[in-house]
């Protein structure tokens, strides 16, 4: 398919102030600079999808909070085309609303809807996966989602099953999908592991924009019908006042339960490129380098002593030295330290009055 047909949607209307003191609920951590290498989340994200589609045709969806934020970090992207949403409701209106708004810019777009606050640490295999994919969708009905190949039994994220005995035709690397499976006890997801199966469920979707319309149509026909109807108001001053009143009658669903559990033609493709969601202190520790005593150091100067397995995230200090301390998290930012057992760590809103 021609790469002026695709199209990249990325999510960035997340609260995500789980790297206090880092992100906050005015700041999340979509638009940190969170790995510490100069550039955010977001701009990550918009970075490892170069060569796949071209800058103006890259979507934003975002809480209307934010929308200053994502037009400085990503002026390329045309100001149209972030778009606003009134309120948070899951990530079934805001396919839906994207979803809508290129078809009405171009009804043989191909789409890639994407997480903004993702870590992937081989581009190279991300891209080479993700414009196969959509070669797929472009030539089939099919919704693809990518599975990540499992490397630890993980209770944070949804699993994947899929029907590994045949590959597509088409494709030799996509398969369908049995189930799509919640996020599971330590037991349950020990058992997945040991089958090859089973993926993580990365939230990355791949699909044409009229397949994606349909399945809204036929299985989600009260949402369907709110962007349908406003298709007269698309790209013109009117929209975002009538986007402001229709968005709210919006279920607030995400589309795993409204699309991907309903619809038939869905498939999954497995991959390994280094992929993490980053939701907590423990997978920014996971997901970074380490020295010999299990430390991640991000900052210009940081010195560990007697320390093992910690997460340091200093960028604004000259110096930071820490001694004797094991599994913990040390983060600082405009003038706020916390320093805090990673086995605590589901405790840092309670303490920061992020709550």
């Amino acid at each position: 398919m021609a790469q002026e047909n695709n199209h990249l949607v990325i999510m960035a209307g997340g609260v995500g102030s789980r790297f206090w003191p880092m992100s906050t609920a005015e700041k999340p951590k979509q638009f940190i600079d969170v790995l510490g290498v100069g550039r955010s989340l977001l701009q990550l994200t918009m970075d490892r999808f170069k060569g796949v589609c071209p800058p103006e045709n890259v979507w934003v969806v975002t809480n209307r909070t934010y929308a200053p934020l994502v037009k400085e970090q990503l002026p390329e992207v045309p100001a149209d085309h972030v778009l606003l949403e009134p309120c948070r409701k899951n990530t079934a209106p805001c396919i839906a609303y994207v979803s809508w708004r290129i078809k009405c810019v171009n009804p043989k777009a191909n789409i890639v809807v994407s997480p903004s606050d993702h870590v992937v640490t081989n581009e190279a295999e991300f891209r080479r996966i993700i414009a196969s994919c959509l070669k797929f969708t472009s030539e089939s009905d099919a919704i693809v989602t990518l599975g990540m190949h499992p490397t630890r039994p993980e209770t944070g994220y949804g699993y994947i099953q899929a029907d590994l005995t045949t590959s597509s035709p088409r494709n030799p690397e996509i398969f369908r999908v049995d189930s799509f499976r919640e996020k599971p006890d330590m037991q349950t997801a020990l058992k997945y592991i040991k089958n090859k199966n089973y993926f993580w469920n990365a939230g990355i979707f791949i699909w044409s924009v009229s397949t994606i319309v349909n399945a809204f149509r036929v299985y989600q026909p009260a949402i369907s019908k709110i962007f349908e109807g406003m298709q007269h108001v698309y790209g013109t001053e009117l929209e975002q006042a009538e986007i402001d009143k229709r968005y709210p009658e919006c279920e607030s669903i995400s589309v795993d339960y409204a699309i991907m559990e309903k619809a038939e033609e869905i498939f999954v493709c497995p991959a390994d490129f280094g992929w993490s969601d980053l939701g907590t202190w423990g997978s920014l520790l996971i997901q970074t380098k380490h020295d010999l005593y299990g430390n991640s150091c991000i900052g210009p100067n940081i010195s560990m002593f007697d320390s093992h397995n910690c997460i340091v995230h200093t960028l604004q200090e000259k110096k930071v030295i820490v001694q004797g301390l094991d599994n913990y998290i040390v983060a600082e930012k405009d003038g706020v330290l916390l320093i805090c057992s990673l086995s605590e760590e589901q405790r840092i809103k309670q303490f920061s009055g992020e709550e």
